[in-house]
C-alpha cells in the first residue's frame, strides 16, 4: 500500500521542529547529554521494526531486533562494574529510571520486609519508583557536597536493624554529581552486624566513566554494589533515550518466569524492548574501545577543571566534588541560564561538561558571564 506524502503545511512543521532542535542543541551545557556522535551508518536499521522481546539471553520467537549485540553490551559493562565471572546478567533499558526500577524491583524480592534509605539528593525518579513497587523508605540527610551523610545513615539504620536493608546509592547526584562510597556504606553495614541488605547504584551519569578515574571511586561490584544502572544516553550519547542495568545472576533467576507467546523468559521490566538503541550502544563501544572511552573521560575531567578555574578567575564561586565533571555556581541571568538551558536548584545552577564540550565554550560562558558582572 502506497503512503500519502506530507502535506506541505506538515512538512514545514518538519522543517520549523529541525530547525528548532537544531539551534537548542548546539547551545545548551547544562544537562548531561553527550551530542558528539554520527550515526548514520546505522540509519538503515530505522526502516525495521527492531524489539528485542524477552530476555536478551534466551532465544526469543520474534528474530527481528539486536540481541547479539545487546548481550555484548552487557558483557562489555560487566567486566567494567568488575561482576563476577559466572554471575552476572542485564538489559538494555529505556533508560536510568527504568535501571533503578529495576534493582530496586529485585531488591524488593530478595527482601520483601526491607527498608529502602536513600538520600535527600537522590533522583526525584526514585521516590516515584518506590511508591510503585510499595517500598517502605526513609530518607537521609546530605553533606554539603551532596553526598550521603554517613553518620544519619548509621543512627538511622540503627533505629531500625531488625528491617533488612535496601540502600539506593548515588554515582553522581543530579546537581552536584557527588558520589555515595559503597565501600563506606559496606563499612557500616558491618559495624551493625546486618547480615540482610541489598545495594543498588544509580550511576546515570558518573557510573558510566567512574571506571576510568584514579583513584576509582568505591561504587561497583567488587566494592559490594548488588545492581548497577546507568544512563546510555549521557556520557556515550544516543539520539534516544536508553540506559543499562546490570545485576548478579544469581539474583535474577529468582524473578524469572517462562512465556510462551514468546517464547523466552519474563525478566525485564517491559515486555517490548527498543531493538536500535543496543546497536547505538554498542557501536559506540565498538568505535571508542576501553582506550577511547578513557579519553572521552579525561577530556571530560580537563574542561571540567578548566572551567572551574576560569570561573573563579573572574570572581565567581565555582567548585565541583573532586574527579567530576560538573560544575556549580549561583545562579547567573535569566539570559544565561535560557540560552544554555542550565538546571537551576536553591540558587545554584551548573554546567556539566560533557565529552563534546571544548574550552572555546567555556571561554565563551566566561566572557559572557564576566560581561554581565561588569554592567552591574
Amino acid at each position: 500500500m502506497e503512503l500519502n506524502t506530507l502535506s506541505p503545511n506538515d512538512k514545514k512543521t518538519l522543517d520549523f521542529l529541525l530547525a528548532h532542535v537544531q539551534l537548542n542543541t548546539a547551545n545548551f551545557m547544562g544537562y548531561p547529554v553527550s551530542k558528539d556522535f554520527d550515526f548514520t551508518e546505522l540509519l538503515p536499521f530505522l526502516n525495521y521494526p527492531m524489539n528485542n522481546l524477552g530476555d536478551p539471553f534466551v532465544a526469543c520467537t520474534y528474530d527481528v531486533g539486536s540481541r547479539e549485540m545487546e548481550k555484548e553490551v552487557i558483557a562489555f559493562f560487566a567486566s567494567l562494574f568488575r561482576a563476577e565471572l559466572d554471575d552476572w546478567w542485564g538489559y538494555v533499558t529505556n533508560g536510568g529510571s527504568e535501571g533503578n526500577l529495576y534493582g530496586l524491583y529485585l531488591a524488593r524480592e530478595l527482601h520483601p520486609k526491607g527498608m529502602v534509605y536513600y538520600s535527600e539528593a537522590t533522583h526525584y525518579s526514585v521516590q516515584k519508583n518506590l511508591h510503585l513497587l510499595n517500598m517502605p523508605n526513609i530518607v537521609i540527610s546530605t553533606q554539603e557536597n551532596g553526598e550521603i551523610n554517613y553518620d544519619d545513615l548509621e543512627d538511622t539504620m540503627r533505629m531500625n536493624r531488625h528491617m533488612p536493608v535496601i540502600i539506593m546509592a548515588n554515582i553522581g547526584t543530579t546537581m552536584t554529581e557527588a558520589r555515595d562510597d559503597i565501600a563506606k556504606i559496606k563499612v557500616i553495614l558491618k559495624k551493625l552486624a546486618i547480615k540482610n541488605y541489598y545495594i543498588h547504584a544509580d550511576g546515570a551519569l558518573s557510573g558510566s566513566y567512574s571506571a576510568f578515574i584514579e583513584p576509582r571511586p568505591a561504587f561497583d561490584f567488587a566494592d559490594g554494589a548488588d545492581s548497577i544502572a546507568i544512563s546510555g544516553h549521557k556520557f556515550f550519547g544516543s539520539p534516544m533515550p536508553c540506559g543499562v542495568v546490570v545485576v548478579k545472576k544469581s539474583n535474577r533467576d529468582r524473578i524469572a518466569r517462562s512465556v510462551a507467546y514468546i517464547g523466552s523468559v519474563d525478566t525485564t521490566i517491559t515486555g517490548s524492548r527498543n531493538g536500535h538503541s543496543p546497536l547505538f550502544l554498542w557501536y559506540t563501544l565498538k568505535k571508542y574501545g576501553i582506550e577511547g572511552l578513557r579519553k572521552r573521560a579525561l577530556h571530560s575531567l580537563d574542561v571540567a577543571a578548566y572551567a572551574e578555574e576560569k570561573l573563579k578567575g573572574i570572581g565567581i564561586s565555582a567548585w565541583r566534588n573532586p574527579n567530576t565533571i560538573t560544575v556549580n555556581f549561583p545562579v547567573p541571568s535569566l539570559a544565561i541560564r535560557q540560552k544554555l538551558q542550565l538546571a537551576s536548584e536553591n540558587g545554584w545552577s551548573h554546567i556539566i561538561c560533557m565529552p563534546n564540550i571544548e574550552k572555546v565554550q567555556i571561554d565563551q560562558l566566561v566572557l559572557e558571564m564576566k560581561a554581565e558582572l561588569v554592567a552591574l
